[in-house]
């Protein structure tokens, strides 16, 4: 790995140190061969302080069963009528995959219990239709399982759990993992499937907003797996419930996890509430749309004129603004090298997006990575917006021994005057 994609990563770190995040396997991806690779990024989450609980399905070792012995099952998901015969194979099959968690947990030195911290009761008679032994989530020991937490263990609950009468229901995994989040105020849920993730026409959606979900959902032709259908329309639930960002990956390719969570781009679907916001490192894929929408502040005098070749040879230090899937404001953030003063530049928001704090939280996130990456102080140049740093940023005017000597050779050279702000880190 490259120093500059260990940087990318790094800057994840604070993000989610500390929060909660909910994986959700289905069978099939602990009994693939990948899983012993998986269980090492779920390491590589605890060592970084991120919280993990895990809810799992059956469905893949129901049908290995029910093949083995001839048996003709009633419902694999849990979300169809499940018979007594059927709910016998899901128990065997939902205590085959929780031992196998837990014993590949342990191979990797992580303590995992199987938690009765969450109460199922009967999904009932729905439009005249007895769903027998399929159970709905009622009830969640938030405080039990934070106490698992605490304790550096990670809850697993599986898809046949009981009502405290010792009556047990197969439920929904996607919806355990909904539940679990939801009540414990996780950050995220990410469904591990066999799957790239959403797929639509035969591409992969790579982010869609919890709105078109819905609509998704409701389309009659729309070409969707039921156990796709589920988990949309979980997220979907997610989101509408606080939790605004739910991801679909392939849980069976190396890597998938990490990259998912850990790089700007992501690797499957991405499902975001409609006021989701993030801040994430520019991609190859944005140069063009930088530029459209920094053209007005270019030509106004704004901001300097950069080419696609003078971004694409510094892609690491810009940064983008994400409202609603839309990139809406930029930041460049420069480190010279061998230098303790970083740069903050670039900085721009689009004109239908201003007075809304967007600049606000890019410098705030800039002056962030200045401080993790040890700097003393972050310089801004400005011909326009000096006011607005010195205002509501916290910088103070500067001169040009502020500046690195070789960015200082650069300033004079440019001929614009501009006015040097600059931000001491230390107060």
């Amino acid at each position: 790995m490259r120093p500059t994609e260990l940087r990318g990563v790094l800057q994840y770190v604070p993000r989610f140190r500390d929060k909660f995040v909910v994986l959700c396997l289905d069978a099939s991806v602990v009994m693939h061969e990948n899983f012993s690779n998986l269980l090492v990024d779920i390491a590589v989450m605890r060592s970084l302080n991120i919280q993990v609980g895990i809810a799992h399905g059956a469905a893949a070792e129901m049908e290995r069963i029910a093949g083995d012995r001839g048996l003709t099952l009633s419902d694999l998901t849990g979300s169809g009528i499940t018979d007594a015969a059927t709910l016998e194979v899901a128990s065997e099959a939902s205590n085959h995959i929780s031992q196998t968690i837990l014993e590949g947990l342990a191979s990797v030195d992580l303590k995992g219990a199987i938690t009765n911290a969450v109460e199922a009761h009967p999904v009932g008679i729905l439009k005249g239709v007895d769903h027998q032994f399929s159970g709905k989530i009622e009830r969640v020991d938030a405080g039990f399982i934070q106490s698992l937490l605490q304790n550096n263990i990670i809850p697993v609950v599986p898809c046949v759990i009981g009502n405290g009468q010792r009556i047990l229901f197969r439920i929904n995994s996607d919806q355990a993992a909904f539940s679990l989040a939801t009540n414990l105020n996780a950050v995220k849920i990410i469904y591990l499937t066999e799957h790239p993730g959403l797929v639509l026409d035969g591409e992969l959606v790579k982010q869609i907003a919890s709105s078109d979900v819905e609509q998704l959902l409701k389309d009659p032709v729309a070409s969707i797996s039921p156990a796709m259908h589920s988990k949309l329309r979980f997220a979907w639930r997610a989101c509408r419930a606080g939790i605004s960002r739910v991801h679909i990956i392939n849980g069976t390719r190396d890597g998938d996890l990490l990259h998912e969570i850990f790089s700007p781009e992501g690797i499957g679907t991405l499902i975001y509430s409609n006021d989701f916001q993030q801040i994430r490192q520019a991609t190859d894929t944005d140069v063009r749309s930088i530029l459209a929408m920094t053209k007005d502040g270019v030509e106004a005098d704004e901001l300097i004129a950069r080419t696609r070749h003078d971004i694409e040879g510094n892609l690491n230090d810009y940064h983008l603004f994400i409202s609603n899937g839309q990139i809406v404001g930029c930041v460049a953030f420069h480190i010279e090298p061998g230098s303790a003063i970083g740069e903050l530049a670039y900085l721009f928001v689009h004109p239908d997006h201003e007075n809304q704090g967007i600049g606000k939280k890019l410098v705030k996130f800039v002056e962030e990575k200045a401080r993790q990456s040890g700097l003393e102080a972050l310089v801004a140049l400005s011909t326009q917006t000096f006011s607005y740093f010195v205002q509501k940023a916290g910088f103070e005017e500067g001169t040009p021994d502020d500046l690195p000597p070789s960015r200082r050779k650069r300033y004079f050279n440019s001929g614009r005057k501009s006015k040097i702000l600059i931000k001491r880190l230390n107060r």
